[in-house]
């Protein structure tokens, strides 16, 4: 399930391409007013449990449930009138869709977005209820690239990548500025920040602001144990995609490889990675509704897990997770908490 698969190649993106710490903080100040400041969360309980310091970055709060409606904001604000009338085009299991959808909503602006035909029905009715179109695929057989890339060519509307583009990138690392600042007003000197790790665009943007604002951080992404091309590419030093057969249940972090931009800023900022099994993102779930009253989906919980299941020394250090998405299903939250059928 997780051998190694073959290089990937691709040309290096050139620094013009990559976004930087300045662009987070203009990103910023377009979010500002738009997007939930979402809460840094600390229990003692839990401290005594890890024996250091447990921060919690509850993106869970953000629009549509995740993180991504900071860099779909960041993007869509930014189209000009004509490209604005001609509408946008996405591919998402179920969170950038709806944080595309939702920005769109604000904006004025259709949104159209082509989702697995096995993603979660909760993800699916609420990118339906943000106005969005909704085209279907089979992820296993279709490349969503493919038929975003046509939809927008016969559409003339601006595609939305779900990670690999230069503003998505940006917007998302407003987390991770936050995140800095609010470690800071409660005192916190930041060890080690963990990063929900898909295609990598939230760790990317993230780790562009902690690695600025904070440099003796240790910085890492976290993965499911089927899906950690962002760990075994780091390690190699070359982007090296997934095994195509592989599963998991953490449907928001199934990439198959390492985004050409993303990779390119993560292999300079992160200090390695780490990885979970889904039943350790599971048992990450059911914690963190028990000790912070928060309801996190399996992929948004992988950075939890990863300090939980001792990925990385937490005795006395002091660590911020990035809880990244709650869009769970009833039957999925009822597994992991142990109740039901």
């Amino acid at each position: 399930m997780t051998a190694i698969a073959s290089p990937i190649e691709t040309l290096e993106p050139t620094a013009a391409e990559l976004p930087r710490f300045a662009d987070v903080a203009a990103a910023a100040e377009r979010l500002a007013g738009h997007a939930v400041e979402t809460p840094l969360l600390e229990s003692d309980a839990v401290n005594r449990l890890v024996g250091g310091r447990l921060l919690v970055k509850a993106e869970v709060l953000q629009h549509g449930g995740a993180f991504k409606f900071r860099g779909a904001f960041n993007r869509l604000v930014q189209l000009d009138a004509e490209e604005r009338t001609r509408g946008v085009v996405a591919f998402s299991s179920g969170n950038h869709a709806q944080g595309v959808a939702a920005a769109a909503r604000l904006l004025g602006i259709h949104a159209t977005i082509v989702m697995p035909a096995d993603a979660p029905a909760i993800k699916v009715a609420a990118t339906r209820e943000h106005g969005a179109e909704i085209i279907t695929y089979d992820r296993f057989t279709e490349s969503r690239e493919e038929i975003a890339a046509r939809l927008a060519r016969e559409r003339g509307s601006t595609l939305v990548p779900s990670f690999d583009d230069f503003h998505i990138i940006a917007g998302q690392g407003t987390a991770g500025l936050e995140l800095v600042r609010q470690a800071r007003d409660v005192g916190a000197r930041l060890d080690d920040v963990v990063i929900c790790c898909g295609g990598g665009g939230l760790t990317a943007g993230c780790s562009l602001a902690i690695r600025e604002l904070t440099r003796d951080t240790r910085i890492w992404c976290a993965e499911p144990a089927a899906f950690n091309d962002h760990q075994r590419s780091l390690e190699a030093g070359r982007r090296l995609a997934n095994d195509p057969s592989a599963r998991s249940i953490c449907d928001a972090l199934l990439a198959p490889e390492p985004g050409l931009l993303t990779f390119a800023i993560n292999r300079e900022t992160l200090t390695g990675g780490l990885a979970v099994t889904d039943q350790e993102a599971l048992d990450a779930v059911a914690f963190a509704f028990r000790h912070f009253k928060l309801v996190l989906e399996p992929g948004g919980a992988v950075a939890l897990a990863s300090v939980l299941f001792g990925r990385i020394p937490s005795e006395g250090r002091t660590i911020a997770v990035v809880c990244s998405g709650g869009n769970i299903e009833a039957e999925m939250f009822a597994r992991a908490l142990g109740v039901g059928a």
